[in-house]
């Protein structure tokens, strides 16, 4: 098991956010090479703007584990998080974020990359260990397709 195979299973769930017409985005718990939640967008489904993958992957992982922290997990996101997630996630204290494609626009790094350098900015916790682009063409073209058929 290995970043490409658990970044392949975010995308198998934001596939699902797709056939519900939601924005692709999808997000996997992992610890000790196991999958402990899943989660996709469905901000539409649940008429609920804090419906992301991430938060609804990681209540999931709080609820199965029964537990607040998830300082051993890493989670898969097809995107990176933006700014709320990464509170989220921040608070989680989960020891890895791997997302595939940078969002320019609402990312809680990419923007600000300037203050993202500076460790008083940094979104996520401090122990907190950050890998980019694995799958990012994929994670790109589901977003880029997503957009073209919707205009």
């Amino acid at each position: 098991m290995n970043d490409e195979y658990f970044m392949k299973q975010a995308i198998i769930e934001a596939n699902k956010a797709l056939a519900d017409e939601e924005i692709p985005i999808g997000a996997v718990i992992v610890m000790n090479d196991k999958i402990i939640a899943r989660g996709y967008n469905q901000v539409e489904k649940l008429n609920d703007s804090t419906a992301h993958a991430e938060i609804i992957a990681l209540t999931s992982a709080f609820n199965f584990l029964g537990s607040k922290y998830l300082p051993d997990a890493s989670i898969y996101v097809t995107i990176e998080p933006c700014l709320m997630c990464a509170g989220a996630l921040y608070w989680s204290k989960i020891g890895k974020v791997v997302y595939g494609a940078d969002d320019e626009k609402n990312g809680s790094i990419s923007p600000n990359k300037i203050l993202a350098q500076n460790k008083d900015h940094w979104p996520f916790h401090p122990k907190t260990t950050v890998v980019k682009g694995i799958m990012k063409t994929e994670c790109v073209e589901l977003i880029q397709n997503f957009f073209r058929q919707k205009r």
